[in-house]
């Protein structure tokens, strides 16, 4: 084997770029953003979970003074059914991604957006809304996606159509699509094990809880053209987004990215932005339309609620006989939940000759579902790693060793079809038992867990530019929001291969005009896709350096090479190296700027694993669980900046321990829900959490020329299981439903009693 490659840039820590302005306040997010007779939106949410909508009148609010427009489904083209590529590659139905935005004969969840307004003023803006008049006529809405699946089940779609289903079915019904992953004999494996146990494992609806709201400002010229500035996870997206929804052509639309506040998934599709842009071009004004959190929680896509059923079996040694799993997850009030991910990452850090998978895509009068950090994986692991441990107690085994006699390694074939490369899987496994949480005492109401998770990680389209300026310094230039410091990533990788310090490059996200495509921030892409068109482009910008550097010297450009921010020559004749500096300063007689630019589709985005060790401590009289200690570790592949990856881990621990504890939407018979804030919808804050610590395991992935993979999403799939396992062995009571919280915790106690 070659020796790793050694880096000077790569692999260190300094500063981000965008740091100070954030943590000054200077940064300008969503929000921050007011333009010269700039008029305000408001949004017209229904108040019933499902109903059609037999008239809308909006002349009422036309004739407040102040008012500029009002717009509902009658001022938009009706869009036909039309598959495309949704935010994180996953597909999605412009018509119904159209009537997510404004309700169009029907709405679907309390707080599906019915019209909207620009006024002078919010509160003008406001009144407007209760003049809008709205005649409804009230469904029975159906929540629980078990019951929606029901024969007798209220239809949210009347031309829905089971897919997946062979034949196709007569009738519609509320199950979008089935899916199903088989290998091997099921029932063969199931008759030599020696363990069998199945289980029914509920996961309730939850919110990335970002803490910036959506937020946009319109402006339309007179030439038609509108400009959208917008905190999102991928401007190009937008722009396509709202081309579609509004029927204009995509050169019509530019879109301005903000900073943005938190995302995780669900920013990347549209909510305000068509509305804004509508609100703009009836108005002839600029038009800003922000959301309150109550907005967020009621009318912007969480992840599924999902019910899920395993049955597995072992044999004596540990080996995995066979696993045979039913999915159900609730889309919401549109088909698209991640049913598919769910399914495929679910049993994939495993090897396994006997296994079955079925998924079932159901609608339910909640808001239309959207990605959430590896979507889909945490449900399926919870339910998964759930079931091995319980195989690792009734076998006496260590549920580490469990895990290790059946995990993949390098050349395993996956539970969903490829082949892995080079993966890390044992490595997080061994760091994880050699590490001292493992082997620490536990006080009394302590108990620790185990848990495993895998993520695919993403590659998609990216485009990158960098340009050298006077100095010598270089600019980076992607259309990628920065999220979680993918800035500093993509600056260390283009200082690692132009040999000059970070501090001399400078990175800049673009707008869809100044940088060709790039897909979204998501899928853990970034710093492994768009860092591959940075270092391409990088290179370019080396390769004319050297051109340039054999002009002035006089010599083949064959003799020049390419070290430590210098040009060397190679011929043998004294000439002293020429620094990046000297070559820009005489770039007007040698050919003129010099700039790099690259597009590409990444290929061989190097998969995740982690395991992580959760210690929980139970208050046997109030069912309260606190989580004392957690050690994730993680194949980093190659950490391009420690720290940040260390935040990822971490933060992914985080919303995994909230989503384990507390987390869940509650609504009430009617559909409507009861707790849409901060206040009620109780995410962690640092007083609930324990000091998360990380391991970096770097088994560098071999598609990336610095050896990337990425790293966002995988922190997440474990906790659920990890607080689970550790609350079983602190009570001897095993949950099968989260969250875990007090109520919950004390019912399971009390029955153990």
């Amino acid at each position: 084997m070659s020796e790793p490659r050694k880096f000077h840039s790569v692999g260190t820590r300094p500063i981000r770029h965008d740091g100070l302005d954030k943590v000054t306040g200077r940064a300008r997010f969503g929000a921050d953003l007011s333009l010269p007779g700039m008029l305000y939106g408001k949004v017209l949410r229904s108040s019933h979970a499902h109903a059609h909508i037999r008239r809308i009148d909006p002349r009422p609010a036309l004739q407040l003074e102040g008012v500029r427009a009002v717009i509902t489904s009658a001022d938009r083209p009706e869009i036909p059914s039309e598959h495309g590529t949704g935010g994180e590659g996953g597909p999605v139905d412009f018509r119904d991604l159209s009537r997510n935005v404004l309700a169009r004969d029907k709405v679907l969840y309390h707080g599906h957006p019915v019209a909207a307004v620009a006024a002078t003023n919010p509160r003008i803006a406001e009144e407007a809304l209760g003049r809008i008049e709205v005649d409804y006529e009230i469904l029975r809405p159906v929540l629980d996606v078990e019951a929606a699946m029901a024969p007798d089940a209220p239809l949210l779609h009347d031309d829905l159509y089971t897919r997946g289903v062979d034949p196709r079915p007569e009738t519609p019904s509320n199950v979008a699509a089935r899916i199903v992953i088989e290998r091997g004999d099921t029932e063969k494996g199931f008759a030599e094990a020696d363990v069998v146990i199945e289980r029914e494992y509920r996961t309730e609806t939850v919110h990335q809880g970002y803490i910036e709201p959506h937020a946009a400002v319109a402006s339309t010229a007179e030439d038609g053209q509108s400009v959208l500035w917008c905190c999102t996870q991928g401007p190009f997206l937008v722009r396509s987004f709202c081309s579609k929804v509004l029927q204009l052509p995509i050169s019509q639309i530019k879109v301005i990215p903000s900073e943005i506040g938190g995302g995780f998934g669900g920013k990347t599709t549209v909510y305000v932005e068509p509305l804004a842009i509508l609100l703009s071009r009836r108005a002839g004004r600029p038009v800003k339309l922000v959301m309150d959190r109550e907005e967020v929680f009621r009318a912007t896509g969480p992840t599924s609620a999902t019910s899920i059923r395993v049955r597995m079996g072992a044999r004596k040694d540990g080996t995995i006989a066979a696993v045979k799993v039913r999915l159900v997850y609730a889309a919401g009030a549109f088909p698209g939940s991640p049913v598919v991910p769910g399914a495929m990452t679910m049993l994939a850090p495993y090897q396994l000759e006997n296994v079955r998978i079925e998924g079932y895509d159901v609608v339910v009068n909640k808001p239309k579902t959207n990605a959430y950090r590896a979507p889909g994986s945490s449900m399926a692991a919870f339910a998964a790693e759930s079931a091995l441990d319980e195989i690792a107690q009734e076998l006496a085994l260590d549920p580490l060793e469990l895990r290790l006699r059946n995990a993949v390694r390098t050349g395993s074939q996956a539970v969903y079809g490829p082949t892995f490369k080079a993966i890390g899987f044992v490595e997080t496994l061994e760091a994880a038992r050699n590490h001292p949480h493992y082997r620490a005492p536990l006080a009394p109401n302590q108990g620790r867990g185990v848990a495993c998770g895998f993520w695919f990680n993403a590659g998609m389209q990216s485009t990158a530019a960098v340009n050298l300026t006077e100095d010598g310094s270089a600019v980076v230039v992607s259309g990628c929001p920065d999220i979680g410091g993918s800035r500093v990533s993509l600056a260390l990788m283009a200082a690692e291969e132009l040999g000059i310090p970070v501090e001399r490059v400078r990175p800049v996200v673009a707008d869809t005009e100044t940088i060709g495509y790039n897909d979204v921030t998501g899928g853990s892409r970034v710093t492994f896709a768009t860092g591959m068109a940075v270092i391409e482009a990088t290179r370019d910008v080396v390769r004319q350096l050297c051109k340039r550097a054999a002009l002035i010297w006089e010599v083949p450009v064959e003799q020049v090479e390419w070290r430590e921010g210098e040009a060397h020559c190679r011929n043998g004749e004294a000439k002293d190296p020429l620094s990046l500096r000297e070559i820009v300063r005489q770039a007007v007689r040698t050919g003129g700027p010099i700039s790099g630019q690259a597009s590409l589709t990444a290929r061989g985005a190097g998969p995740g694993f982690g395991t992580h060790i959760c210690d929980t401590e139970i208050d046997p009289d109030t069912g309260r669980v606190q989580v004392v200690r957690y050690t994730a570790v993680q194949d980093v592949g190659k950490a391009v900046h420690p720290s940040y990856v260390e935040g990822q881990l971490q933060g992914g621990v985080a919303q995994g321990i909230g989503w384990a504890l507390n987390e869940e939407f509650v609504y009430d018979e009617n559909g409507v829900l009861l707790n849409a804030g901060f206040l009620d919808y109780r995410i962690p804050v640092a007083s609930d959490l324990p000091m998360i610590d990380t391991v970096l395991v770097e088994v560098p992935n071999p598609s990336h020329p610095h050896g990337v993979r990425g790293v966002g999403e995988v922190p997440i799939v474990p906790p659920l299981a990890a607080v689970a396992n550790a609350l079983f062995r602190a009570t001897g009571v095993r949950f099968y439903r989260v969250p875990m919280s007090p109520p919950r915790v004390l019912e399971g106690l009390q029955s153990r009693k």
